[in-house]
């Protein structure tokens, strides 16, 4: 396998090493692999960190392999941004893993085709093989991917064109996606548009540590889509209490399958059935959450601790 691919880990070197025995069964010939450091309040991290680090030994077909391990923990914002702008620093697209990750086999070759189909088209932003909405709730359950309006990055692929556009600050996004272009963003949606105005602001403000907001938002901002796969390819294996933020329930997306290519094309047109199901559903921008998140936008903006 060709296309380049990204693995971003920090201290789960069991999740680490299921997806490089999955990446074993297509061998990518480029393996960029990021490890986040250690935090200086959590004694026993270092041992884990360094686990996930000599995991990369185990990378044994004939593959370039490139490592970037940091000394000091740059957090989920700044530790993802950094890993993914050296991964495009140094190749013009490719697939994007973090070590909870597991896809489909037919993942990569679903990523692969559809960098080549919309390399140069400026209405796709990104390729996105999780799928988190079930089919009934599909406009066209029979085509093999649609058009969102939102990444979902359990499992992507991207051009630097589009990478280049994330910005880790939020502060002034509101100027870049002033409140009609949102609402028109999210189908004319009400508690949509304020789900993630909210999201938006937290970030902004650095109540929440992520990156992913900010590529929702670079997103919106631009109107560019996500080709999104109609049959989820990527199991998420990464619930529980030493996650990041996915640290209750568990995983509620459908077991990863396989998906038939080559793949017919369908229009650049977001499927907004699909979308509004996600964002209520998904995401719980729901009309009675409405006011909790105005509330949280407002202190927000205020710089106040929601």
């Amino acid at each position: 396998m060709t296309e380049p691919v990204l693995v971003m880990a920090f201290n789960r070197p069991d999740n680490l090493a299921v997806l490089i025995d999955r990446l074993r069964e297509v061998r990518p010939e480029r393996v960029f692999v990021a490890v986040d450091g250690p935090r200086s309040d959590r004694p026993d991290e270092a041992e884990r960190v360094q686990a996930c680090r000599d995991l990369t030994a185990s990378i044994d077909w004939d593959a370039e392999v490139q490592t970037l391990f940091q000394d000091t923990n740059l957090g989920c914002g700044r530790g993802v941004t950094t890993a993914i702008s050296w991964f495009f620093s140094q190749v013009e697209r490719g697939i994007i893993l973090e070590d909870d990750t597991i896809p489909d086999p037919s993942f990569f070759g679903f990523c692969t085709e559809l960098l080549d189909r919309y390399a140069d088209d400026e209405r796709v932003f990104a390729i996105s093989g999780c799928n988190v909405v079930p089919r009934t709730r599909l406009a066209a359950p029979g085509d093999p991917y649609r058009f969102s309006q939102v990444p979902v990055v359990w499992g992507w692929a991207t051009w630097r064109r589009s990478w280049a556009q994330h910005r880790l600050d939020g502060t002034g996004w509101h100027r870049e996606l002033p409140p009609q272009v949102l609402l028109r963003r999210t189908g004319y949606s009400v508690p949509a548009a304020a789900y993630w105005a909210t999201e938006f602001e937290l970030t902004a403000r650095g109540d929440v540590d992520t990156w992913d907001w900010q590529l929702v938002c670079a997103a919106m901002t631009s109107g560019q889509l996500v080709a999104t796969s109609n049959t989820n390819l990527v199991d998420n294996i990464g619930y529980g209490g030493d996650a990041t933020h996915t640290v209750q329930g568990a995983s509620r997306l459908a077991p990863a399958t396989s998906i038939a290519m080559p793949m017919r094309s369908v229009p650049v047109v977001v499927d907004r059935m699909a979308d509004s199901w996600a964002s209520k559903h998904h995401y719980g921008a729901k009309l009675l959450t409405t006011i909790d998140r105005v509330r949280k936008y407002a202190m927000s903006s205020r710089g106040r601790k929601p």
